[in-house]
């Protein structure tokens, strides 16, 4: 081989491997494991604005018997789990929330108390109320009583209801109703990195704000970051 071979199959080498890394990024990005970043305090204390977690996407998929279901052992949607999902009134928005009802539980909030089918929901400490006030079910501040008395409301078939941890600052399925199975696209697993200082809301406002936003991450990231939060498992 010649001096001018040797390094053209060197590059060529590289060249395939990062294709190769490239690809199964992208395979377990989509299929796998994917990561989201909280933008609002609707899940606190659970999850805080600034918090990165790790999304198991294939928790919820198809599971045939075969090897990849015995490696990655999937099942089905449960009361309690924090799920990603589409926004049903703006698909191409991501939320975060609390399955608190399946498809044909009974779902009813009674002065801030949440029933499903009749029985207190076992919050296990997790559910806030930041709002010492209470709204009557005949309050002319329809948020207020949407919010405070809601249903009884059946879940349809195929559908969750979710609700986020922050009952009273979170625009959830008392509001824009149940959300389809077909919306969702993971399971909330882990912290991996809790930023304390600003984190963007997902709007775009072009690349200078990007850029800004990405230079004081890094210079704020050893004071800012929450260590006693990182790779803290979601539950």
């Amino acid at each position: 081989m010649s001096q001018q071979e040797r390094p053209q199959s060197v590059f060529r080498e590289y060249l395939e491997a990062l294709i190769v890394a490239a690809i199964f990024l992208g395979f377990t990005n989509t299929f796998v494991l994917k990561t989201f970043y909280i933008p609002s305090g609707s899940m606190e204390e659970t999850l805080l604005i600034g918090d990165h977690l790790f999304v198991n996407r294939f928790i919820y998929g198809p599971q045939p018997s075969s090897l990849e279901s015995t490696l990655l052992p999937g099942r089905a949607v449960e009361r309690g789990d924090i799920v990603i999902f589409r926004s049903p009134e703006e698909p191409t928005l991501d939320l975060v929330k609390r399955c608190v009802a399946l498809a044909g539980d009974v779902v009813e909030v009674r002065a801030k108390e949440l029933l499903v089918n009749g029985e207190p929901f076992p919050d296990d400490g997790f559910a806030r109320h930041t709002d010492l006030r209470t709204f009557p079910p005949s309050s002319p501040n329809s948020n207020g009583r949407i919010r405070d008395h809601f249903g009884p409301f059946t879940v349809p078939p195929d559908h969750l209801f979710c609700m986020g941890d922050n009952r009273d600052q979170s625009y959830d399925s008392r509001y824009f109703g149940p959300v389809p199975l077909r919306h969702v696209k993971g399971r909330a697993v882990m912290i991996y990195w809790s930023n304390g200082g600003g984190t963007p809301d997902g709007t775009w406002r072009g690349w200078g704000p990007r850029l800004r936003q990405l230079v004081q991450t890094v210079i704020g990231f050893p004071t800012k970051t929450r260590w006693s939060r990182t790779f803290r498992i979601i539950r």
